[in-house]
């Protein structure tokens, strides 16, 4: 029986994936108890007894969790940001052709973030296919559910008596400088960082990723996009396109909330086209993610104890 451990079970990204392993009887969950979770010596002897070990803590505390193993039999899969564009690390989002075999054989696997998942979904495929050119300037927004700012913004939002401005979309990052830049330029092949602006909206769980395009900025049209989705994801992990995702002409971002599988549509006219992406943030966005990761690395079917929204609960 393989043994799992995770450094920063606490968190929410952390409380997921525990609960996601709760019903395995293929592993092990290795805990630490409250007095020492955060002693080093101890989290040092878990982390280097385990098969698998997940980071779910900040980026300086995830790289000081790796200079703890010592064991190079395990695999790491750290949840942070701070290895995502590491030349060394396994960029985690196996759906991209070519990275499930490197997936499944690497030891250190970085788990993508949750705005960055929904964006290479959408555009890793066309670059690739070369109805995208690589130096392509882009502009995309995601609408995601507030469980993805952690417990504080959790609180923030469902504390009583919530704010008037809680109430509606907030978009941050306003200086251009939003920290899964890096990696949806470098996972997509792409030679600008696009302009992007994420928005929490009051709900928990749940993330909408849109890519907007002048048809001038494609080598195609628009069934020439689908055309590409649809054989690109037409076996491929947990993400699938739709043709037709909308809901009576809209599409909501909780539509996902509570699974760990991803849809990719995409809509639009001769002149004027929209890439969309739904997912949960803290599913396909995170834990989900994460647990699919997990799965390639042992060598079991990658989708084992994930909520795919098709009777596989796990």
């Amino acid at each position: 029986m393989k043994k799992v451990f995770i450094d920063g079970s606490a968190g929410t990204t952390g409380l997921r994936i525990r609960e996601r392993l709760a019903g395995r009887r293929d592993l092990e969950v290795v805990t630490l108890a409250d007095d020492v979770r955060k002693d080093m010596d101890a989290r040092r002897a878990a982390l280097n007894a385990a098969d698998v070990a997940f980071l779910c803590l900040p980026d300086a505390a995830a790289v000081e969790a790796v200079s703890f193993i010592d064991d190079p039999g395990v695999v790491v899969i750290d949840t942070s940001t701070a290895h995502r564009t590491a030349p060394d690390w396994e960029y985690g989002f196996p759906e991209i052709t070519g990275r499930r075999a490197r997936i499944a054989a690497a030891k250190r696997i970085a788990n993508p973030g949750c705005h960055a998942s929904g964006f290479v979904a959408l555009v890793a495929p066309l670059v690739e296919a070369g109805l995208m050119p690589a130096n392509v300037e882009l502009s995309a927004f995601s609408l995601t559910g507030y469980s993805g700012g952690g417990k504080k913004m959790i609180a923030e939002y469902e504390q009583p008596g919530d704010a008037a401005l809680l109430q509606g979309g907030r978009q941050y990052a306003l200086g251009q400088a939003h920290k899964h830049l890096p990696e949806m330029t470098k996972a997509c092949g792409l030679s600008k960082a696009p302009v992007f602006c994420p928005v929490v909206v009051p709900h928990l769980s749940g993330m909408e990723v849109t890519v907007q395009l002048h048809a001038s900025q494609l080598r195609g049209d628009l069934s020439d996009v689908k055309d590409c989705y649809a054989d690109y994801y037409r076996e491929n992990g947990v993400v699938a396109f739709r043709e037709d995702s909308a809901e009576a002409g809209f599409l909501s971002s909780a539509a996902l909330s509570g699974r760990d599988d991803m849809e990719v549509a995409a809509f639009g006219n001769e002149e004027r086209l929209v890439l969309v992406s739904r997912f949960d943030n803290l599913g396909k966005g995170a834990s989900g993610a994460a647990i699919q990761n997990m799965n390639l690395a042992l060598g079991v079917d990658e989708r084992d104890g994930l909520n795919t929204g098709d009777g596989n609960d796990g």
